[in-house]
């Protein structure tokens, strides 16, 4: 397994610049791009990454639900499937199947063990959409909620995440390494700060994107009363860039790939597994 994780190859072609993501922070109230030309697929039975659809506040701090769109969903599927033996959804024709979805569309949000967010402090959540996210927790599903900076952030989005889950009965830790998600399938050593490819290259090698502010990853987790884990955040890292960005540079791919597969695949198999 480590020799085929070291081994992945290069795919794909450089997209949008960190100052773009970065511009459009702080704003919003619509879900943004592409939410009209998105076609999904028919549930098939087999694993489908699942990404939350969702509007930005006017006072969040974010880019938005599509970032890392769609190549981290199709990367992360496709080493999914190479590197476990899990049934995962895909064409005829060899695509790997993915969905985009409010928490409204409760049919489809069923059929997902698994759904992730990326840049969520700039979420904001109505009423109808926070009791569609409590519902489907309680029922056994799992948020990862990935790639945002610094102290603003992070508090922005738990205030969101509250009005589904309230700290009375829904607690907030950090997860040690000790935590059974670090070691399902590869054993996970250290909390890795992934910074985004133009940021990595723009600072010639820096990996906190917010400076001080974000100079430590958080690996935190919302459970249950029953100490099930609902929701892990990974806080002041973009482990979305490693999936995305694995074929644009073979440097960054050595650096950040390996780390962030090996938790990306854990986090998957967790997911379905407890």
């Amino acid at each position: 397994m480590r020799a085929v994780a070291a081994a992945l190859i290069a795919v794909a072609a450089l997209a949008s610049s960190a100052d773009a993501q970065f511009q459009q922070r702080r704003g919003g109230g619509r879900f943004g791009r592409g939410m009209a030309s998105i076609s999904n697929p028919d549930y098939d039975g087999a694993f489908m990454f699942c990404r939350i659809m969702f509007r930005n506040a006017s006072d969040g701090d974010g880019g938005g639900w599509s970032v890392d769109w769609p190549r981290a969903d199709e990367n992360l599927s496709f080493r999914l499937s190479e590197l476990t033996r899990t049934g995962v959804s895909h064409t005829a024709t060899g695509e790997w199947n993915h969905v985009v979805i409010p928490l409204t569309d409760t049919a489809r949000l069923s059929h997902c063990p698994f759904i992730m967010m990326t840049e969520p402090g700039g979420t904001y959540f109505d009423a109808a959409e926070a009791a569609a996210l409590r519902t489907y927790l309680d029922k056994g599903g799992f948020l990862w909620a990935d790639d945002f900076w610094g102290d603003y952030a992070f508090e922005h989005w738990i205030n969101e995440l509250r009005k589904a889950l309230p700290s009375a009965d829904y607690p907030l830790t950090d997860m040690p390494l000790e935590h059974p998600i670090f070691h399902v399938l590869y054993d996970v050593k250290e909390l890795a700060q992934i910074p985004s490819i133009n940021f990595w290259y723009g600072t010639g090698g820096g990996t906190s994107e917010r400076g001080r502010d974000s100079a430590t990853p958080h690996f935190r987790a919302v459970s249950n009363r029953d100490g099930r884990v609902l929701v892990v955040m990974t806080h002041n890292t973009d482990f979305g860039d490693a999936f995305e960005r694995e074929g644009d540079s073979r440097e960054y791919f050595e650096r950040f790939a390996g780390a962030g597969y090996a938790f990306g695949i854990n986090t998957l198999l967790y997911s379905m597994t407890h």
